[in-house]
């Protein structure tokens, strides 16, 4: 079950990178995991545990993450991991 949830996922992200228009950094799944207690993605880190996985993604990443959790537009969709991302500061 959980390869195949990765397997559809690694598939997302592969058709998503093949969009270059696409300036969307939630559409790059690859580091969302770490944010999560589970495969599903359902259940969000405690603060700490979200804190140690935000300041492993490159300043670059961080970077882009925090602009996007800054347009309401974008950060609609992923309103509960951008609040972590804004409680931190958008800290790069």
């Amino acid at each position: 079950m959980m390869r195949r949830q990765l397997a559809c996922l690694a598939a997302f992200a592969i058709g998503a990178g093949a969009c270059p228009a696409s300036a969307n950094p939630f559409s790059d799944f690859a580091a969302f995991p770490s944010f999560y207690t589970d495969a599903t993605m359902k259940t969000m880190k405690p603060m700490a545990g979200f804190k140690n996985a935000w300041f492993a993604l490159s300043k670059h990443d961080r970077v882009k993450m925090t602009k996007a959790c800054n347009d309401p537009a974008m950060s609609k969709h992923h309103a509960q991991f951008c609040a972590k991302v804004l409680a931190l500061g958008g800290a790069n």
